[in-house]
């Protein structure tokens, strides 16, 4: 097979070039909040600033203009190291426009409608729009509208959403998200290419104590345990994309991970803590058939019956407490927080799956638990660099032998041919099944300083999926690196992102084995708010 990898993808994406000889750094001190031209300790980035002459003369006040304002120092001093007091404005000193990261707003959060004087309570307009375009190595026999496919080169969205969230009262909370997921050239819905987006999010709270010990809520939404992964902040992730491993049923008895249920959470102290009872959705309802087919050693999702789905996840935060504003959880907070958390979680659903034979089947309970680590801190607060990293181990069981073929995002082939194998056409690998897996991702954040100024920041990271499924003979093994450009932190974002995923096929004995691998590479650009 052909290697054709379009060069074009690489170039021009990376690296920026505005840079401004004329400027100085200045720090503020985190504990005085004096502001210095000078790094040391304690002392934060404030931004470049445009150097300005210390020669003329400080301007006497006049009638026109009145005093200055208090802490407001103009002169020599100025770019010099010298402290200018608590709470100082910089006369004279202004910051450069330009570059790809500039942002002028007015307002600390322009998105944000206020409904009191505060801000406490307030209606917040959201977006997200997660553009790829991608070069797949395709599975073997895979088709593209008939024709035999080795590798495909497409243009697709991964992810376009709309959110309105807001808190009404001091205890009535809202959100609410509208979008569409895995479009490309090949997707179809409703019988056409008119895409439908829908509502992936609809539900309220209502806080039931002073502080945020005790929440109850309900409605649509991604209420569930075994993994902060399984109800994550897609625009705030580190990697590519979440692992969707840990969003155990989605779409099969689930709409992209989201039910109905009601739940309750809150925060004590460094604890924090959500269970919810879900109304899992029966699988046929998405027109799912041969997955859910009864098969005597190979356990399904069942077609017959119907049970609530119970979930929890339990985290101790040993350093900062993340923030529980709703139950989604942040990928990572670019140094902005110091955050060493312990997680573990569980989820179950009885009579979730079957065996056997229409006419006899064996029902099997659905179980899940997992425990992890996750880190995400500062290491160097003058160069603004972090590391973010995450450790899981999961306890998968679906029942005899489950395995199912899934894949990130969009899929890249719409149809099979002679020698396709285990894995299915396009970018598909055996992500769920019963058995024992790993997850762990890393990145580091590189020095501001390394783009100039308004450039943005560089973050490089990796990440390995590695499981035991019962129903294969080798243990599955997924790699994947790559770059984040953040030109404005998560609103605005260029990814470079390559994974290598396991190819399997049946081989004399009856046993599922790896015989290859593939790759793909994607170029993302993410804008959100």
């Amino acid at each position: 097979m052909k290697f054709r990898f379009p060069l074009s993808l690489l170039s021009c994406c990376l690296f920026p070039a505005s840079l401004y000889a004329q400027a100085i750094d200045l720090y503020v001190d985190t504990k005085t909040k004096q502001i210095y031209a000078e790094p040391g300790a304690d002392r934060v980035r404030m931004g470049s600033f445009e150097r300005v002459s210390d020669k003329p003369a400080t301007p006497a006040p006049s009638a026109a203009t009145g005093p200055l304002p208090p802490g407001v120092q103009v002169g020599p001093n100025v770019g010099q190291g010298v402290p200018m007091g608590p709470g100082a404005t910089i006369a004279g000193v202004k910051k450069p426009e330009g570059g790809f990261g500039f942002a002028n707003w007015k307002d600390k959060d322009p998105f944000k409608w206020n409904l009191n004087g505060d801000g406490s309570q307030y209606i917040k307009f959201g977006f997200l729009n997660q553009v790829q375009l991608r070069y797949e190595q395709n599975n073997p026999g895979s088709l593209v509208q008939g024709q035999p496919v080795d590798d495909t080169t497409d243009i697709g969205l991964r992810r376009t959403r709309l959110v309105v969230q807001g808190q009404l009262t001091d205890r009535v909370y809202f959100y609410t998200q509208y979008g569409m997921n895995n479009q490309n050239f090949l997707t179809q819905q409703n019988g056409n290419r008119h895409i439908a987006a829908y509502f992936h999010d609809a539900f309220g709270e209502l806080r039931l104590t002073e502080g945020n010990q005790m929440t109850i809520g309900g409605g649509l939404g991604m209420f569930n345990g075994l993994s902060r992964f399984s109800a994550p902040s897609v625009s705030t992730i580190m990697t590519l994309d979440v692992p969707l491993l840990a969003q155990y049923t989605t779409e099969r008895t689930s709409s992209f991970n989201r039910q109905y249920g009601v739940y309750l959470r809150g925060q004590i102290s460094k604890f924090r803590y959500m269970v919810a009872a879900n109304d899992s959705f029966p699988i046929t309802t998405d027109g799912i058939a041969n997955d859910g087919a009864i098969n005597a050693t190979v356990a399904n999702f069942a077609q017959v019956g119907h049970h609530k789905n119970y979930t929890g996840m339990f985290y101790w935060n040993f350093w900062d407490v993340e923030p529980n504003t709703n139950p989604y959880m942040q990928g990572t907070y670019l140094g902005k927080k110091s955050i060493l958390n312990l997680e573990a979680g569980f989820a179950t659903q009885k009579a979730a799956m079957w065996t056997g034979t229409e006419a006899n089947p064996q029902f099997h309970d659905m179980t899940h638990w997992s425990v992890a680590g996750y880190l995400d801190a500062p290491l160097d607060k003058e160069k603004e660099t972090a590391i973010s990293a995450y450790v899981g181990y999961f306890h998968m069981n679906y029942g005899p032998n489950y395995l199912r073929m899934n894949g990130n995002g969009q899929n890249s082939a719409n149809g099979s041919g002679p020698g396709v194998s285990r894995n299915g056409p396009g970018n598909t690998y055996p992500m769920f099944g019963t058995g024992d897996m790993w997850y762990a991702q890393a990145g580091y954040l590189l020095p501001k300083s390394l783009l100039g100024s308004n450039n943005g920041q560089l973050q490089v990271y990796t990440s390995i999926t590695s499981a035991g499924w019962d129903a294969l003979h080798d243990q599955m093994n997924v790699f994947a690196g790559g770059v984040n450009w953040l030109l404005h932190g998560h609103n605005s974002k260029v990814t470079f992102d390559y994974q290598n995923r396991p190819i399997f096929r049946a081989n004399s004995a009856g046993d599922i084995v790896k015989t290859s691998s593939r790759g793909q590479f994607v170029l993302q650009y993410q804008v959100a708010f």
